[in-house]
């Protein structure tokens, strides 16, 4: 699937918009050892009114094989991205299932300029492996 044909999940939460862009690794994966490897592409938006640094994450993934899992931490790839409003910050990450599906939702902890903060919504977003040949679609 091209780039620009792969499905894309988009939330907004008190002026954060957050879409995210999935694709499955074949390159990368290995099916017969029950690895499954899932880029990411995130686009954090301050579409608000205020200014908002993110200072932590918190994601749940679903594993179809062994369940879910949560992982959660400071920043994003390392950072904390301080947004004033119109700005953009983008990543990408990966996650490795044991199944060839899965989802993963979560969100973000931001602090406004004020010393308010709130959670921004990662919409669920599914990651699914392209179909074997061996499958009937």
């Amino acid at each position: 699937m091209a780039a620009d044909q792969l499905p894309f999940y988009y939330r907004i939460t008190s002026g954060i918009r957050i879409t995210v862009r999935p694709s499955y690794l074949r390159e990368r994966s290995n099916p017969l050892l029950g690895q499954f490897v899932f880029a990411y592409h995130i686009r954090i938006e301050n579409v608000g009114e205020q200014a908002a640094q993110l200072r932590t994450r918190r994601w749940l993934i679903h594993d179809e094989s062994v369940g879910d899992s949560v992982v959660e931490g400071e920043g994003v790839v390392g950072e904390q991205p301080h947004l004033v409003p119109g700005q953009v910050h983008e990543y990408r990450s990966f996650c490795v299932l044991k199944a060839p599906n899965g989802w993963m939702e979560g969100s973000y902890r931001f602090v406004r300029d004020d010393g308010s903060s709130f959670l921004a919504v990662i919409p669920r977003f599914m990651l699914a492996a392209e179909p074997r040949a061996d499958t009937v679609s």
